[in-house]
């Protein structure tokens, strides 16, 4: 099955292209725009789990490897489009148009972290595994209905095409013919358990044939065949034709979260061989150096560009106070029940707080 759905490559791990079609479409200033957001979101994966090792945030889900997958889909969005991010989309989300500061906040436990920029669709991140895969279907239906041309793309995890969730959203767009682009990311890891272990399918991709929509296979780590290909999809569910599964395959070098240890399930050293080989961000730099677009100055302007936009951000998100606890069983209910008031009071009096 696997030969069915080959894994689609535009630039090779030399950064030589490999498709010729492509190249008039592949312009310095595209490949430029994917390089600054690609370090950009780097930069701002690494500070934030040093602020996490440092007690100024909570626990972090970090996507270092995963980035090509992130930035090539964002940037493929129209402005008016709806994403559905899980908690490791914030690179994504930062790209798409969100608020820094508040993707800080989200993860220093304040509810203003779900609350994008104003004219922004962009839904909280989905915690629970798959929950936002319906969500999608059923807002690129609502877009449909009114007649617009807007389309939305739910992110997710290998392990959420073991989840309800996907089969029932896949399902839904495929009778309703909502617009919309399911874009996993393959990182071959449901936290701790490797694909092979979770699933007996040779891809993901190939779950498509079930819903009868496209599936298809791409290199993760190839920023412009995550862009092209997303674009596709994008267009094909804005001309009424339906959903598309895109499985994006990648990697991601470092912890599920910074709660977590990868050391205990997965050789480590064979992760850290992938940066010289697979690495997204070096992928693209041997392009430009090949194209002889890449000069020093300019990547270090675009990292103290970064660096000022990511402290500043960081101050505004430590001005605000310290998240409330109580607020996790705030907007459950209309009126709180008796259930979530009797778990109120027996939390706060646990972290000697005061009941209410």
């Amino acid at each position: 099955m696997d030969n069915q759905f080959p894994i689609q490559q535009i630039m090779d791990l030399n950064g030589i292209i490999v498709s010729p079609e492509y190249k008039e479409k592949i312009t310095a200033d595209l490949a430029k725009k994917f390089y600054r957001q690609l370090v950009r979101i780097r930069m701002f994966d690494r500070k934030a789990i040093s602020l996490q090792r440092q007690g100024r945030i909570g626990t972090y889900a970090p996507y270092e490897g995963q980035e090509a997958s992130q930035v090539g889909s964002a940037l493929a969005l129209h402005s008016s489009d709806w994403m559905f991010p899980t908690y490791r989309e914030h690179g994504a989300a930062f790209v798409f148009g969100h608020s820094l500061r508040n993707i800080l906040l989200f993860w220093n436990g304040r509810n203003e972290g779900c609350i994008p920029p104003d004219g922004k669709k962009i839904f909280p991140p989905g915690i629970p595994i798959a929950t936002q895969i319906p969500h999608a279907a059923g807002a690129a239906l609502a877009e449909k209905m009114k007649g617009t041309k807007n389309a939305a793309i739910a992110y997710f995890g290998d392990g959420a095409t073991s989840e309800g969730d996907f089969h029932e959203g896949l399902n839904f767009a495929s009778v309703c013919k909502a617009p919309v682009v399911f874009f996993n990311q393959n990182n071959q890891y449901a936290i701790s358990v490797p694909i092979e272990k979770q699933m007996n399918s040779k891809t993901i991709a190939q779950k498509a044939i079930a819903y009868d929509i496209p599936g298809i296979r791409i290199d993760g780590n190839d920023v412009f065949a995550v862009y092209f290909e997303t674009l596709k999809a994008l267009d094909r569910a804005r001309s009424g034709e339906g959903p598309t599964l895109i499985e994006a395959v990648t990697w991601r070098y470092g912890a599920h979260t910074t709660a977590d240890d990868p050391a205990k399930y997965r050789d480590q050293e064979a992760s850290k061989n992938r940066r010289m080989e697979t690495d997204p961000i070096l992928r693209l730099e041997r392009w430009l150096k090949n194209e002889g677009l890449y000069d020093e100055d300019w990547v270090r302007n675009i990292e103290t560009d970064a660096t000022a936009e990511i402290e500043e951000a960081i101050a505004e998100m430590e001005a605000f106070p310290p998240a409330d606890p109580a607020d996790i069983f705030e907007h459950v209910f209309a009126e709180p029940t008796w259930q979530i008031r009797e778990q109120k009071e027996e939390y706060l009096r646990l972290i000697g707080g005061v009941t209410t």
